[in-house]
């Protein structure tokens, strides 16, 4: 039976992933396909409303929905809402394009049972998405998921067909999610800093969600705000809406002709952040979540452990130590790290893919806490984010990260992914200290060096994460992961 339902969940069009399911607009992403997955989410609730040891048993069936600005996101989000409403529950509606940080709060806050949102982050502006987050803010993890997926494989089967009104004609209760979110995090953020720092500041909006927090935040914080990209355009410029090198070069050339000191980037749904030093240099996340656990530790007095996933930078360890933190590591997904701090007393939480929050604030990615947290930093050191990591570099030695993505043929992916775990003695030259299989491959090294694999489950393709103490052996572990994935 198991094999069975296998099968038909792999022909379903509905296929949920680490942050919800994603396909191409009008071709996957469908009005219909959204129908099918909102009424096996419909059944998935009433069920957990019926389940005693369910967290939200017999609670008031409200579920919060937003999305993003990608194209059809509003009439998505209605459609989804038409849905769920003719199923008994009551949806209640972002009045414009919100952050997934925002929804994710406006859940707790509102005290929803759970909450859907329509975006596909920071994927090229062809894409969207349905996330579905539980009754804590957290994203749906993998049991919730598959619960939906066998209730669409039913609805299939049996010619499922909901009648609906006309795409844009369903109304719905809305609601403004932006001035309960932006008071919580001017508790979360000493905003009297940052404008006392006086500080310029270019934001890159990048066509998203963000426009209207970040920026209206710093602003009334008192710091001068260069705004990139804040026009709704669902498009976002021709690519995709991501805060990283590339996607930041325009406010890094910005900063390098002298006309502000920091810039902060969003992603398509501002659950990612982007920062930009004022020497015009690009951060990387790693870097970010070993700078806010420093500050929170040593300038808030924020007390607790610290959670990564297995991907992310051991700079974050070593800081760690210096501090005298404990340090969890998790699979990939912030979903993980989001039941951790859940659970117990944890500083701050962060991957490699841009993802951070922190203690007392919600267990999902939070773009702009993250943004503003960097920008507290700054004012409250008085001095560039590169000098402070310099600084800590002098105590922990430096970190030098990369990921590649190794194509590689289908035939062959299966047989070096058994080679892969059964272990290897080295890496190149260098003797493995020891083996980690939490999620994907992980092999420690001397010297705090270490090389993971982790195979998309989407494409022939195997992720290798890669961290040395120097640019040569950095190098060195690049050649030998290749070499050990495609024999060159």
């Amino acid at each position: 039976m198991l094999r069975q339902a296998t099968h038909s969940t792999l022909n379903s069009p509905i296929q949920f992933g680490t942050s919800g399911w994603r396909g191409l607009i009008a071709r996957d992403f469908t009005f219909e396909n959204l129908r099918l997955a909102a009424q096996g989410l419909a059944l998935t609730i009433k069920a957990e409303l019926r389940r005693k040891r369910s967290p939200i048993y017999r609670k008031k069936p409200l579920v919060i929905i937003g999305y993003d600005t990608r194209f059809l996101g509003r009439d998505f989000a209605l459609a989804t809402a038409e849905i769920l409403q003719q199923a008994g529950l009551d949806p209640l509606v972002t009045n414009r394009d919100a952050p997934t940080p925002v929804i994710a709060f406006s859940i707790r806050q509102k005290k929803a049972i759970g909450g859907v949102n329509i975006t596909a982050s920071h994927n090229p502006f062809g894409y969207s998405g349905f996330k579905f987050s539980m009754s804590n803010g957290a994203g749906a993890p993998p049991e919730f998921t598959r619960l939906i997926e066998s209730h669409v494989v039913k609805l299939l089967a049996k010619g499922w067909k909901p009648k609906t009104a006309i795409v844009g004609a369903f109304h719905c209760r809305e609601f403004d999610p932006a001035p309960a979110y932006l008071r919580r995090i001017s508790k979360l953020i000493n905003l009297q800093a940052i404008g006392k720092a006086k500080l310029r500041i270019a934001v890159e909006l990048m066509h998203g969600t963000g426009r209207g927090y970040l920026d209206k935040l710093l602003e009334e914080a008192g710091a001068k705000v260069i705004r990139f990209h804040e026009t709704l355009n669902p498009l976002f410029g021709g690519g995709s809406p991501e805060p990283n090198e590339y996607g930041m070069a325009e406010a890094s050339r910005f900063i390098c002709s002298g006309r502000a000191d920091l810039a902060l980037g969003l992603d398509g749904d501002a659950d990612r952040f982007g920062i930009i030093d004022r020497d015009g240099k690009w951060l990387t996340p790693n870097q970010v979540l070993a700078l806010a656990l420093y500050h929170l530790y040593k300038n808030r007095g924020v007390r607790g452990a610290v959670v990564r996933t297995v991907p992310t930078s051991h700079q974050v360890d070593a800081v760690a130590q210096l501090l005298g933190v404990k340090v969890h590591e998790t699979p990939v997904g912030f979903k993980h790290i989001g039941a951790l701090m859940e659970s117990e007393p944890i500083i701050v939480g962060g991957e490699e893919s841009g993802g951070l929050s922190i203690r007392r604030h919600i267990p999902e990615k939070d773009g702009v806490l993250a943004c503003l947290l960097i920008a507290e930093l700054v004012a409250m050191e008085g001095k560039p984010l590169g000098h402070i990591l310099k600084d800590l570099e002098k105590q922990t030695g430096e970190f030098h990260t990369d990921r590649i993505n190794i194509a590689v043929p289908p035939e062959q992916k299966t047989v070096i992914l058994k080679k892969l775990s059964e272990g290897l003695d080295k890496i190149g030259r260098y003797p493995v200290q020891k083996f980690i299989t939490t999620d994907g491959f992980k092999f420690l090294l001397p010297n705090n060096e270490w090389v993971a694999f982790r195979a998309s489950g989407t494409e022939p393709v195997i992720r290798c994460y890669i961290e040395a103490k120097s640019a040569t052996h950095l190098k060195q572990l690049k050649s030998a992961c290749r070499k050990i994935l495609i024999g060159k």
